[in-house]
């Protein structure tokens, strides 16, 4: 059926935003996303949300919303925030959250304390980053948006790596978080994480109290 059966019994035309939309539209509008989400105009969380929205969107309409506040543009901006490289707790706690920019490769380093860095509202670079993770009798808790991929690799002395999160596959596409952890004397205490997110965790949980998992 082309069009919107009328009063007169006269088929109206369809308005553009009605009009159903393919596949490829939807995986274009998923690349113009990302490049916005590189440019720094999306954190992680924003688009995937945005992302899983597009892959399900039936109309131009429904395509056009997730775009709407974007210019058409996806350029980069010709200032940004300066992008974190590293990250360290000595004997104590760092809480990294909000809204940021990573590096390509960021350094995360804790001695005998720990590292909290939330990574749903960060800004990536590119389609992905690599975090390197040294613990020495401390620890690290990484969240992440549920549905990007995630790659561990490393080794642990006396320690170990725990990870918590949906068992839900990453969509075709996703950012990448590549995460290379070396843990010394380390032990996992770590509290459940949230439905809408994902956590990997490293060596102890920080010493900080009164301090809630997101």
């Amino acid at each position: 059926m082309d069009g919107v059966q009328g009063v007169d019994g006269a088929e109206a035309p369809l308005v553009p935003s009605e009009m159903r939309v393919s596949d490829q539209d939807r995986d274009s509008a998923v690349e113009q996303l990302s490049e916005h989400a590189a440019a720094g105009r999306l954190t992680l969380d924003e688009l995937e949300e945005r992302v899983s929205v597009a892959l399900a969107a039936r109309t131009r309409g429904e395509l056009g919303a997730l775009t709407r506040d974007l210019p058409g543009n996806a350029g980069r901006p010709a200032e940004r925030r300066k992008a974190v490289r590293w990250m360290i707790a000595v004997m104590g706690g760092s809480h990294r959250r909000g809204r940021y920019r990573l590096n390509r490769a960021v350094n995360v380093i804790a001695v005998t304390g720990g590292d909290e860095i939330d990574l749903r509202d960060a800004e990536l670079d590119g389609s992905q980053v690599t975090l390197t993770v040294i613990s020495i009798m401390g620890g690290a808790n990484i969240y992440v948006p549920d549905t990007v991929e995630v790659e561990v690799s490393g080794f642990s002395l006396m320690g170990g790596d725990t990870e918590y999160g949906a068992p839900r596959p990453p969509r075709p596409g996703a950012p990448l978080v590549r995460i290379r952890s070396y843990n010394l004397m380390g032990q996992q205490h770590l509290p459940a994480s949230s439905a809408c997110a994902r956590v990997v965790a490293q060596g102890s949980p920080p010493r900080s109290k009164g301090h809630r998992a997101a």
